[in-house]
């Protein structure tokens, strides 16, 4: 079967991979329903937590058991708008996304289809970025991307896999030089996440190589979040900053001072966790930024290599709860993606199988502790 799928076009590859995991995942969750048994005391030391549905059916089992922690968030700005002073936060895109699909359906089921929706734009968009592969090392990198650590979280109520698709198709369409386009999805990147803005700077870059008058409307992209922090200063809601201060104990530091604090809690506090966070910024960093092998067909770009370090150095600037999500936000570095998948074809298949097991089993092992309440990603 995986024969076959590797000399599919991009978008079917994508959309047989997407529409896999989406069952999978949702089925992987319904399985673990019956062993989850979370402390409601953790539970309720969560936010939004009063109205929660009751764990039973198949209703819950397929839908209710993913209304955890960011979702709850997303779910209630989707009803209710930023009523909450800690919601502002949560940047707009996924939760009017959701509004507006929820016309038609469920709220939960309207977040999930968003994100799963989204999920295949970023694998297709993933696959065409990595089309200087063989089909081989295309159909690795993907696998390799999927099962990451914290993968499943582009199938869970998040907004991640809506800013990846966002953000890769914007550098695709810049390759193009479809500038209005890349514009327009860097613009709604960064209205999905703060993170998404930093698709700007390969913009740019391309943008000035390509000496094209028209490449000036990339210096549009970042209208999306300022847009959005404008919105909250005119409102008279906390600043993004500050409500990560008030209500997160998050406070902006420069990149260094958040590597020694994660460093300072992983020796004195032997938060293993952290370490596990740590190393995967570690590895990402490394394969992202080391200098091209001769053998890999998928060279690296400088646009990529220093979107990748811009990311890294986001992840690294908050202090008082280091490296939070960092395991998920490497997956928006698809540099480290591209430069593995297109080393992983040389691999033999004992070693890559060994590798997407090891890296799967993980990814696993933290969905069940996203589901028990015991890990915020």
């Amino acid at each position: 079967m995986f024969g076959k799928l590797k000399s599919r076009p991009d978008w079917q590859l994508a959309l047989a991979m997407s529409g896999a995991l989406r069952v999978f995942y949702s089925a992987v969750a319904a399985a673990f329903l019956p062993f989850l048994h979370p402390d409601p005391v953790l539970i309720h030391s969560n936010e939004l937590t009063e109205n929660l549905p009751s764990p039973y059916g198949l209703h819950y089992a397929l839908l209710g058991i993913w209304e955890r922690f960011d979702t709850l968030w997303y779910l209630r700005i989707a009803k209710s708008g930023y009523d909450l002073p800690m919601a502002v936060i949560f940047y707009p895109l996924y939760p009017a996304a959701i509004r507006l699909v929820s016309k038609l359906m469920p709220v939960m089921a309207a977040a999930l289809l968003v994100s799963t929706v989204a999920a295949f734009f970023s694998f297709w968009g993933l696959l065409r970025l990595a089309s200087e592969s063989s089909e081989v090392g295309k159909f690795r990198t993907l696998l390799l991307f999927c099962a990451w650590p914290t993968s499943f979280v582009l199938f869970a109520g998040y907004a991640d896999s809506l800013t990846i698709a966002l953000a890769v198709w914007a550098v695709i369409f810049g390759r193009e030089a479809r500038w209005e386009a890349a514009a327009i999805c860097g613009l709604l990147a960064g209205a999905a996440r703060p993170s998404g803005v930093l698709v700007l700077i390969p913009l740019a870059m391309m943008a000035l190589r390509s000496r094209q008058a028209r490449s000036l409307v990339v210096a549009l992209t970042p209208l999306g979040v300022l847009s959005y922090w404008g919105w909250l200063r005119w409102s008279g809601r906390t600043s993004v900053v500050g409500a990560y201060r008030l209500y997160q104990g998050m406070t902006m530091v420069p990149p260094w001072t958040g590597l020694a604090d994660a460093l300072r809690l992983i020796v004195t506090k032997h938060d293993a966790l952290l370490a596990i966070k740590l190393g995967l910024v570690v590895l990402v960093a490394t394969v992202s930024l080391r200098p091209p092998r001769a053998e890999a067909r998928t060279q690296l770009r400088i646009e990529d290599r220093a979107f990748a370090l811009a990311l890294i150095l986001q992840m690294l600037m908050y202090t008082g709860r280091p490296l939070l999500g960092a395991a998920r936000y490497m997956l928006m570095v698809y540099p480290a993606f591209l430069f593995w998948g297109a080393c992983a074809e040389h691999w033999s298949g004992k070693k890559f199988g060994f590798y997407v097991t090891a890296l799967g089993f993980l990814n696993l092992a933290w969905m069940w502790a996203f589901l028990s309440w015991s890990l915020v990603l």
